[in-house]
């Protein structure tokens, strides 16, 4: 016959171990930022109001250099390149294009100053689907991939490879170079800003400016309601943001079809 304490560790066993059974696992999803551009970018990362935020919200990308991030089930959020950063040795200072306005590496919950590439997500949302989606609605200052990789479903590749610094109207070029700017932030206008009367699909239509940044982007959302072609799904996916794509591959996965 056991004794009285052998018996209390059964019993602890036994509902660890039932616990341990019962319990749901809970996936994280692995985003990895690789910087192919021939310089430095500085990303920055800006959760949504309810998320928490990853392990850096702001960070140093040499040239070829990677990193990785762990982000929880039902994360959303936003990412981005700064560029033209110059900081101190206590990490303080500011970029050219993308500035957060933290005056740090780190943004610490601010978002990224128009014309900014974004790179946008919502994991594990309806039906269990993550959505990602590749933005020109702020602007954009430098090219963009997302490649899903390890999911189910239509799991496309997303982004804008194409150089529009260099095909950017003289309107609505940023001041310096290095960035276009959107309609909606170089004019004001309600048309363009998809505000107002123009605050709805039925009113706000594509203007000549944003079909000239979807005839070179296809997949990128190019104004507010673009989303038809431009937001993609995926189930259980690890995700690869790439600043600057250039390979072959890439290209041949942006040209391949969605569906």
């Amino acid at each position: 016959m056991g004794t009285p304490s052998s018996f209390k560790l059964c019993v602890v066993l036994s509902v660890l171990l039932s616990a341990l059974s019962s319990s749901t696992v809970v996936r994280a999803t692995t985003f990895t930022f690789v910087n192919k551009c021939g310089y430095t970018v500085w990303p920055g990362i800006l959760a949504g109001a309810s998320s928490p935020k990853l392990d850096s919200t702001g960070f140093e990308l040499q040239q070829g250099g990677t990193r990785t991030f762990q982000a929880p089930s039902g994360w959303s959020g936003r990412f981005w390149a700064r560029t033209g950063c110059s900081f101190d040795g206590s990490g303080h200072g500011s970029c050219a294009t993308g500035d957060c306005g933290s005056g740090q590496v780190e943004c610490n919950g601010a978002g990224a100053a128009p014309p900014a590439t974004l790179a946008e997500f919502t994991l594990n949302g309806a039906s269990g689907q993550d959505f990602y989606d590749v933005s020109l609605v702020d602007g954009y200052n430098v090219p963009m991939i997302v490649e899903a990789s390890g999911g189910s479903g239509t799991c496309a590749s997303t982004g804008c490879l194409a150089d529009l610094n260099r095909r950017c109207p003289t309107e609505l070029q940023a001041e310096g170079g290095g960035a276009c700017r959107s309609a909606c932030e170089a004019f004001g206008n309600p048309e363009y800003c998809c505000s107002g009367a123009y605050g709805s699909p039925a009113t706000c239509k594509p203007s000549t400016y944003s079909q000239l940044f979807k005839s070179a982007c296809p997949r990128a959302y190019s104004y507010a309601y673009d989303d038809a072609s431009s937001t993609f799904t995926c189930t259980g996916a690890d995700y690869t943001v790439t600043f600057c794509p250039s390979s072959p591959s890439q290209k041949a996965s942006m040209d391949s079809p969605t569906t």
